[in-house]
């Protein structure tokens, strides 16, 4: 029998919360350290994914840096930069040499030692990503994720993930929760930095 509009509704919910409650709040601890240090070192964190996960990166990028100059009375905010909002960069290098370089390539050119990545990916198996994040780990940079589904090749190369643990395909539940995480800190900083 199928479930009706509201139950559906209800049953997504509480799924999301159930998410919630397996997420390892140590590691939202380490990455909330990770985003302090950075700040304070006036080091960069670049923020990227694929779909939802692009999306979220822009998102938190000017959640982190442009609301958190314009909410708190801090003065040194978050550099971060969303490398999925240059559509002229993203698109000469997919075509010129590939989709799995758009992130990378961007790397190459802006990437100084004490920066950092975080990526938010569902599967952690997206060609793109992963070349990325391998040629940080080359470089002896820290590679930070958010994924879902079993975190995939990622969550075995990154310094610091947080894992929302999903069934395969469930990508609407992951993408809610990376956005979700990216409010938390957005709001947390500006209770910090009042």
């Amino acid at each position: 029998m199928k479930q009706n509009f509201k139950n559906f509704t209800k049953n997504y919910l509480a799924r999301l919360e159930e998410l919630f409650k397996e997420i390892d709040l140590n590691s939202l601890s380490r990455l909330e350290s990770e985003l302090e240090n950075l700040r304070k070192n006036n080091s960069t964190l670049f923020v990227f994914g694929n779909g939802g996960g692009s999306a979220t990166a822009t998102t938190m990028a000017n959640d982190l840096g442009f609301d958190i100059k314009k909410k708190t009375k801090v003065k040194k905010t978050f550099k971060i930069i969303s490398l999925n909002d240059n559509s002229a960069v993203i698109t000469a290098i997919a075509n010129d040499i590939g989709y799995e370089n758009v992130f990378l390539k961007q790397l190459e050119i802006h990437y100084k030692k004490g920066d950092k990545i975080l990526i938010f990916s569902a599967s952690g198996n997206s060609e793109n990503l992963l070349k990325a994040a391998k040629w940080i780990k080359n470089k002896r940079g820290k590679v930070i994720s958010i994924l879902g589904f079993d975190g995939g090749k990622l969550k075995k190369i990154s310094d610091l993930s947080v894992h929302i643990k999903t069934e395969k395909g469930a990508y609407g539940p992951v993408e809610d929760i990376q956005l979700i995480i990216n409010h938390i800190f957005a709001h947390w900083f500006q209770y910090k930095f009042k």
